[in-house]
């Protein structure tokens, strides 16, 4: 459901990938933006705790609205959330504290659109859709494996998960499974994705974001009740964690 998804993002990805990377593999953020957290590159973490953010009542608040027989429901956690920040220092803390909370909140209203508020871990009827990019020699497909969507960002197309496992640690093209088996690599995708395409824009506004994920299915008026929902996530995100949402919420 993201911007990953699409053929064309290719370009856009690898110029992303180049910006530059982190020790240990991870990929990381880029300096699109002269907020006042982008002004150094790479910026310097500011002290906020994306722990004392995303409390557990946060996290319940959003993951308790999916039905209790939903895939994702045992699966997505709070911890394994933590767990996975970890490998991004700088996630949720450049700039201001305010910053930090909207990026935040940011992110997970994305993500409680991509997964039903943590219901969906795999893309519906996904098994029946063909992501397999023939024409991407880096990245070849595996006979017998599918690319569809999965985790809290629902990563798809082979070349995506080739990308991402090089990033952070998986084989993605040989054991695509594993972002809906293994919870703290599946919120390692969606945070890989994050750092790399949404973080930077952050300081545009919202709308941006969603122009970072699902622009080109989304934005320009292709789909405003979708646009519409994602700025209400988010709106209602940034108040129950007490900040303003800023300005240019649409795309």
């Amino acid at each position: 459901m993201t911007s990953l998804m699409m053929k064309l993002s290719l370009t856009v990805l690898l110029a992303g990938i180049l910006a530059g990377a982190l020790p240990g593999g991870v990929v990381g953020q880029n300096c699109l933006c002269c907020s006042a957290g982008f002004q150094q590159c790479p910026p310097t973490p500011n002290n906020v705790s994306v722990a004392d953010i995303v409390t557990e009542e946060f996290f319940n608040g959003i993951i308790n609205q999916a039905a209790p027989n939903c895939e994702g429901k045992k699966f997505y956690t709070r911890a394994s959330f933590l767990t996975a920040v970890g490998s991004f220092p700088l996630f949720g803390r450049i700039g201001s504290e305010d910053d930090s909370k909207r990026e935040i909140a940011a992110f997970f209203a994305h993500v409680t659109h991509e997964t039903g508020h943590l219901c969906y871990i795999n893309e519906i009827n996904g098994a029946s859709k063909d992501y397999c990019d023939t024409f991407n020699n880096q990245y070849p497909c595996v006979a017998g494996k599918a690319y569809y969507g999965r985790g809290p960002i629902q990563l798809r197309w082979n070349f995506n998960y080739g990308l991402a496992g090089n990033a952070i640690g998986f084989d993605g093209l040989h054991s695509p499974e594993t972002v809906a088996m293994d919870p703290i690599m599946s919120f390692k995708t969606a945070l890989w994705y994050w750092v790399n395409f949404a973080e930077p824009v952050m300081c545009q506004g919202f709308g941006a974001t969603i122009q970072a994920i699902k622009g080109a299915f989304e934005c320009k008026e292709r789909n405003p009740p979708v646009v519409r929902a994602r700025v209400a996530f988010y709106v209602n995100y940034c108040n129950q964690l007490r900040v303003t949402p800023g300005d240019n919420l649409y795309c």
